[in-house]
């Protein structure tokens, strides 16, 4: 987020209505990118899981937008300390004029407030993909609420607010890459070592159902993520978000590439599956270094998340920990790689004037990019556990092992993805017209006709 890194000018900044579009068309593509997700997840989970994958993030929609409304705004982008924000004029979104621009910029208050409450959502809806086949749907909303108000409106808080204790420490996060990716990773990796492994793990086959339904749910991530990355300027005035989208752009491209290759060589194979990943990893990657960084960056970024992503998902098992559809292999090591590589290709003149270690910069912005990295990433780990723990004392994060091998669908929702009920066609009668009933007749009376040799 931009909030702060702009130089500002003089007089007061009056309302764009061409940033204001912009920034509520931005705020619908990120808007998508939650059900996007959820197709994306859903199509990686077994038949029986599909409709509780979805309803995972599609939950957030809900929790989400009412808690950031009541407070979560306020604690995020407040006026407060450098760990968290207080502003009573946000509580409820009440105080705020119609017109009120956000400090600094062209656009209302409430246009802002919007789009971040976007990223709001999405962010914990990305956690759920490690967490497949096995909690309760209460246990998880519990979680969502109290995820949420102690380690996601902080952390944003302390990134992208003027007053956050990491903003002021000159950590460079454009989009995500430390408050929404490396936050929701970590907190995936704290919960699935509180909650344990699915029954059947690393013995029974847990292969996608849908890798149409993965592919469509990627495709629907890559559109949204422009308004994602792009939007984050909070405008395109000076032509960063432009920069930003072109980056998007080419950085997964060269993700998908780079995954795919790794892919051919350790598997012998190009797999949609792989392509789906790949892209995704570098659109995470992307996302805290796509204003800082040229095209050729981008590319650079792109090959390197890719290829360490995928090698990243297969330490689950050799480490035991079963992340289920890969949210630390792809979330928190690409958000960690982007965050990180800002040191090495930054270059001084897009979003900001730092330089990196291949620009001149020296190991300067380096080191302040790890101090963001691993703050983030240690208190939401911790945090995390913390809160799976109780939740899990005090009412049981999991269903069942029964309900988790019959599947979690009927017995949480009531629902299957899929009915498959009228499919066969055997046991049904068709209905006699009156060309069939005529035609076997004749067929009856010329078998009755007909001379039968013994």
């Amino acid at each position: 987020m931009p909030s702060g890194i702009m130089t500002l000018a003089a007089d007061a900044p009056k309302l764009s209505s061409a940033n204001t579009g912009f920034m509520l068309i931005c705020s619908a593509l990120v808007m998508i990118m939650t059900p996007g997700l959820a197709f994306f997840y859903g199509g990686m989970v077994r038949v029986k899981s599909t409709l509780n994958m979805l309803m995972m993030s599609f939950i957030s929609l809900g929790i989400v937008t009412i808690l950031w409304v009541l407070y979560g705004f306020s604690i995020a982008f407040g006026t407060g300390n450098g760990f968290l924000g207080w502003s009573k004029d946000y509580l409820g979104l009440s105080g705020i004029g119609l017109t009120e621009l956000w400090p600094g910029y062209t656009i209302p208050v409430y246009v802002f407030a919007v789009f971040q409450l976007m990223f709001a959502i999405i962010t914990p809806a990305l956690i759920s993909g490690a967490l497949a086949d096995r909690v309760k749907f209460t246990a998880w909303a519990l979680f969502i609420t109290l995820w949420v108000t102690l380690v996601y409106f902080p952390v944003a808080h302390w990134v992208w607010a003027s007053d956050g204790w990491l903003f002021k420490k000159g950590v460079i996060d454009f989009a995500g890459g430390t408050a929404v990716h490396i936050n929701a990773g970590a907190a995936a990796l704290g919960v699935i070592l509180v909650i344990g492994r699915r029954v059947g793990f690393k013995r029974d086959p847990m292969r996608p159902h849908s890798l149409p339904l993965v592919m469509l749910g990627a495709a629907l991530l890559w559109f949204g993520w422009f308004g994602f990355n792009a939007g984050s300027w909070l405008g395109n005035d000076d032509g960063v978000g432009a920069v930003m989208f072109v980056n998007t752009q080419i950085a997964t491209a060269a993700a998908m590439l780079a995954w795919l290759a790794y892919e051919k060589i350790r598997h012998g194979s190009f797999t949609t599956l792989g392509a789906a990943s790949g892209a995704v990893s570098g659109l995470v990657a992307i996302t805290p270094s796509g204003g800082a960084v040229s095209p050729l960056g981008a590319i650079a970024i792109g090959v390197v998340a890719g290829v360490v992503c995928a090698m990243a998902v297969g330490l689950k098992y050799r480490f035991g920990f079963d992340d289920s559809l890969d949210v630390v292999g792809v979330h928190m090591v690409g958000g960690i790689l982007g965050s990180l590589l800002i040191g090495f290709f930054a270059t001084g003149g897009v979003q900001s004037d730092v330089a990196g270690v291949f620009y001149g910069g020296g190991f300067h912005q380096l080191g302040i990019q790890a101090i963001g990295v691993f703050s983030v990433l240690g208190y939401s780990l911790v945090a995390s556990a913390v809160l799976a723990f109780l939740i899990d004392k005090a009412m049981g994060m999991r269903v069942t092992e029964d309900v988790e091998v019959a599947g979690i669908d009927q017995d949480e929702h009531a629902e299957t993805a899929y009915d498959y009920s009228g499919a066969g066609g055997g046991s049904r009668t068709a209905v006699p017209t009156a060309d069939t009933r005529t035609r076997d007749k004749k067929a009856v009376a010329g078998t009755r006709n007909k001379k039968v040799d013994v």
